[in-house]
């Protein structure tokens, strides 16, 4: 059973912390309310370790990351539902925050909330932190007098995505250091083994195989102008980010990836969830179908498939409804538009969209299991074939220089 952290505020407004074992996150909530407590944090201790109070200052982060987003989100959320006015919330929001970036957002929230501005309008004024999605729904919380439910919702939605977001980098962690260290292990070869064998060669006299040479050639090469390699490393890797700043660059490189081989389908369907997810979490609360699918679309982060959706916005600013302009734009697979045209037949568009956003985060872990049991094997045999010709062709040209069967 997993151990949380919590802080909590107790019936006479002290802020109290700890930790206990429970099954979920809602048990901690629930067994902190049995206590007359009211929650503000609980999180499981191996992701409690890795936040900002385990960070020495030096490498805490300079802005508010997504993570950060998630918990503010979730300690606003659990203080509204407990009852307390929204500044009074942000306050002690406030008084727990670390010196740093949250703490400089929450102050100002609570600043202009004090001054008289709603939640929303407070918000927009750090466009760079909240998304637009964000902003919509806490306005359309505020004007249905639910906000509390409005920002559990958000808070579940980024929950969501920052889980998948981490499942999707964990997953690439291994064969990314697989790669690096074949890649160190053949420069170290290049570099450092092979020219150790030259001196042999030139005192045989004896006509190397093709291959040597060309081993050699490349050995020497490195090691003349290693820096003129990485250097063209790095202007490559400089050019293809100055290239996706631009929104034709960003675009042309997003089409790409979504129809990448191996990556591709993995893109979209990361994509399907997302879309799926924010706009089903958007109507449930009340935005209009318009505006919802809008602001959706400025939440995907491949901008092909964002291209993609706004076409479908116009055609469903025609009344054509949502199913048959997705299903145009090929990104969409067939259980999602079955599903999102049975939700528009019986009214439960949002509820169908939140259950497609589950049924593909499924689909997603099982798309990265499969792909990781077909790319590090595939990974460690072409690194492997790629060593072994090398030393394979060194031991050619030993044997040759000494007339041995080969």
């Amino acid at each position: 059973m997993p151990r949380f952290l919590y802080k909590a505020v107790s019936a006479d407004g002290e802020i109290i912390e700890g930790e206990f074992d429970a099954a979920d996150r809602q048990a901690v909530i629930d067994r902190l309310h049995a206590q007359g407590h009211t929650p503000i944090r609980a999180e499981a201790r191996t992701q409690a370790g890795g936040g900002r109070r385990a960070l020495p200052r030096l490498f805490q982060a300079r802005r508010v990351t997504r993570k950060d987003l998630m918990l503010l989100t979730q300690e606003l959320a659990t203080l509204l539902g407990a009852g307390l006015p929204l500044d009074r919330g942000l306050g002690l929001i406030l008084e727990l925050a670390e010196p740093g970036p949250v703490r400089e957002l929450v102050e100002s929230l609570r600043e202009k909330v004090q001054g008289g501005a709603t939640l929303a309008d407070a918000m927009q004024s750090f466009g760079d932190v909240f998304p637009n999605f964000y902003i919509g729904m806490v306005r359309a919380g505020e004007a249905g007098g639910t906000l509390e439910v409005v920002l559990s919702r958000v808070a579940e939605t980024l929950e969501r995505t920052q889980a998948l977001h981490d499942d999707v980098r964990s997953a690439l962690r291994y064969p990314a250091l697989v790669v690096i260290m074949a890649g160190v292990s053949i420069v170290v070869l290049m570099t450092a083994v092979i020219p150790e064998f030259r001196p042999l060669f030139e005192g045989s006299g004896a006509a190397l195989p093709v291959s040597t040479q060309v081993i050699i050639a490349v050995s020497d090469f490195l090691q003349a102008y290693w820096w003129a390699v990485a250097l063209g490393l790095l202007a490559a890797a400089l050019a293809l980010r100055q290239h996706n700043r631009s929104p034709a660059g960003r675009l042309r490189w997003d089409r790409w990836l979504a129809g990448a081989p191996l990556f591709g389908d993995l893109v979209r369907k990361i994509e399907v969830a997302r879309f799926s997810r924010t706009l089903g979490t958007l109507l449930a609360n009340g935005v209009s179908v318009l505006n919802a699918l809008a602001l959706t679309t400025e939440t995907l982060e491949n901008q092909a498939i964002a291209e993609a959706t706004g076409r479908a916005q116009a055609r469903l600013a025609k009344g054509e409804g949502l199913a048959e302009p997705l299903r145009e734009t090929g990104v969409f697979p067939g259980l999602a538009l079955q599903l999102i045209r049975v939700g528009e037949e019986t009214g439960q568009l949002d509820q169908m969209l939140l259950r497609i956003a589950v049924i593909y985060d499924d689909e997603i872990k099982r798309t990265i299991e499969r792909m990781l049991s077909l790319l590090v094997p595939l990974v460690t045999l072409v690194l492997g074939v790629l060593i072994a010709a090398i030393i394979g062709s060194m031991m050619a040209a030993i044997l040759s220089s000494y007339d041995l069967p080969f």
